[in-house]
């Protein structure tokens, strides 16, 4: 039977499963755990800052000198899975080239609601914002990132009031910005989201005015990939840009939905080559910019 755009329940799960598009799953999680253990390892440095009361709402900081630009990064896992120790290997790259990092900590589902995770990851950007001059970092040049569910609750950080017009410029990778679908999917059993519930989470339905405060956008998508993730990411590309943000989107070659993310500091990849301009500049590169890369 039908249930969404075409898709019966067999195959929209399987359009909002990742890893059916990568050869080892297991291997791609295991990535992230060891290098973000060589991160906390041999970045000097590194603070665990608490911006709330509760267990997860933790941020790790690792600095860059005096005036440095800062990336923060919310990592994937569906809301539920993951932590911000898994989200900490972009340091490496990006710490000893200049950037500051941070790495955002959130609680995660069935424990905590969406809505819950959105405010927690607001709350905890506001945080860094707020202590920029204490933290050593340019106020004027923090970008915001996050891959999978980490690019939602960017995106919905980006459009909560607490925020606007306080982050430079953002970074979203292998996004979901439309929550219908992901509530018909074996994803929602933890989540347990609702229709309605869905469209209020959803960054694409935002009403025109708050899509048109976003910042620039750079939004990247692995070449191995989904249908469905790569509409999700056209479509929310159109939307921002009906609203006169400028975008630049791309399409990673060789890259899936998990390894994409590897290539946030490295400057000689398309990705890395944009979030290094970003630190430079807060704006999205070159000509470029507002249209996609070939």
């Amino acid at each position: 039977m039908t249930l969404y755009r075409g898709y019966d329940r067999q195959q929209l799960d399987r359009e909002y499963s990742p890893s059916s598009k990568v050869a080892d799953f297991g291997a791609e999680l295991a990535a992230y755990a060891e290098q973000g253990r060589r991160a906390y390892r041999e970045l000097p440095g590194h603070r665990e800052l608490r911006y709330g009361p509760d267990a997860p709402e933790l941020v790790d900081f690792f600095p860059a000198g005096p005036g440095a630009p800062l990336h923060v990064f919310v990592h994937g896992g569906f809301w539920q899975e993951l932590g911000k120790e898994d989200g900490a290997f972009p340091a490496l790259d990006l710490v000893p080239r200049g950037t500051a990092f941070a790495t955002v900590g959130y609680g995660l589902a069935p424990r905590w609601t969406v809505e819950e995770i959105v405010d927690q990851t607001v709350r905890a950007v506001a945080h860094l914002v707020d202590r920029a001059a204490e933290l050593g970092v340019d106020p004027d040049r923090i970008v915001l990132s996050g891959s999978s569910a980490g690019a939602h609750l960017a995106a919905c950080a980006l459009l909560d009031g607490r925020l606007r017009g306080r982050i430079a410029a953002a970074v979203l990778l292998s996004g979901v910005y439309d929550l219908a679908p992901v509530a018909l999917t074996y994803v929602n059993e933890p989540l347990g989201l609702d229709a309605e519930r869905a469209r209020r989470l959803s960054p694409l339905l935002a009403d025109p005015a708050g899509l048109a405060a976003l910042p620039p956008l750079v939004l990247a998508l692995g070449e191995h990939e989904t249908d469905e993730f790569a509409r999700q990411q056209d479509e929310f590309a159109a939307a921002a840009r009906a609203a006169g943000v400028p975008v630049r989107a791309l399409r990673a070659p060789g890259r899936n939905h998990f390894g994409l993310v590897f290539d946030l500091g490295r400057p000689d990849t398309p990705l890395g080559a944009e979030v290094a301009a970003l630190a430079r500049a807060g704006a999205p590169s070159g000509p470029g910019a507002g249209a996609d890369a070939p």
